[in-house]
C-alpha cells in the first residue's frame, strides 16, 4: 500500500542550480516519513558524484541508478552510445513506475535528454498517462517544453540570477556535484 493516495507529476526546470538538489531534499523528507523512493539519473555519466554516495546511506528505503555515456552530448550531435544509455534508463524508469512499489520515483536529468533529442518526447508523454495514480513523479532539468509543463501539476524553474562560475569558480566537490 502506498503512502500516496493521488501522486503527483513534478518538474524542477529552468537554467539556475538546484534541480537535482531540490529532488534529493523531497527524497530525505519522503524517506523521514517512511516513504519508498527511487531516483533514476539520466545522462550522469560513471563518477564523481556525491549524492551517489550519499543516497547510499539511505537504503533501502531510497534506491537509485545512474545511466550515461561518458563524455559530454552536443545538441545535434545525437552519439548512439548516449542514445543507448537513455534508452535503458527510460526502460528501467517504465518498470519502477509501473511496478507501484515505489511511493516517489525521479528522473532526474530526463528533461536534459528529452531536449537533446535522445528520447522523444510522446514516451515520457505516453508514460505520465500511464503513471499509476498512488505514485508520484518528479521529473528534473533544464529547458522542459510546454506539452510537459501544461501535463505536470507542480513545476518550479530555476532561475540563474549571478553564478560563481561567472567569475572563473569551477564546481566544487560536495557541493556542485
Amino acid at each position: 500500500m502506498s503512502n500516496i493516495p493521488k501522486g503527483l507529476v513534478q518538474i524542477y526546470t529552468g537554467e539556475g542550480k538546484g534541480k537535482t538538489t531540490a529532488a534529493l531534499g523531497l527524497t530525505i523528507r519522503a524517506v523521514g516519513h517512511g516513504f519508498r523512493v527511487y531516483i533514476i539519473q539520466f545522462m550522469k555519466g560513471k563518477g564523481g558524484y556525491g549524492e551517489i554516495e550519499g543516497l547510499k546511506r539511505l537504503y533501502p528505503e531510497c534506491q537509485h541508478e545512474h545511466f550515461g555515456a561518458p563524455g559530454w552530448v552536443h545538441k545535434g550531435e545525437n552519439i548512439e552510445e548516449h542514445i543507448l544509455e537513455v534508452r535503458k534508463a527510460f526502460i528501467r524508469a517504465q518498470e519502477i513506475i509501473l511496478s507501484e512499489e515505489w511511493d516517489i520515483v525521479i528522473l532526474d536529468e530526463i528533461l536534459n535528454a528529452l531536449w537533446f533529442n535522445l528520447i522523444p518526447e510522446i514516451e515520457v508523454l505516453e508514460l505520465l498517462s500511464k503513471k499509476p495514480t498512488p505514485v508520484e513523479l518528479v521529473l528534473t532539468g533544464r529547458n522542459a517544453s510546454q506539452n510537459l509543463i501544461d501535463r505536470a501539476d507542480l513545476v518550479t524553474e530555476m532561475v540563474k540570477r549571478k553564478h560563481p562560475y561567472e567569475q572563473g569558480i569551477m564546481a566544487r566537490l560536495g557541493i556542485e556535484y
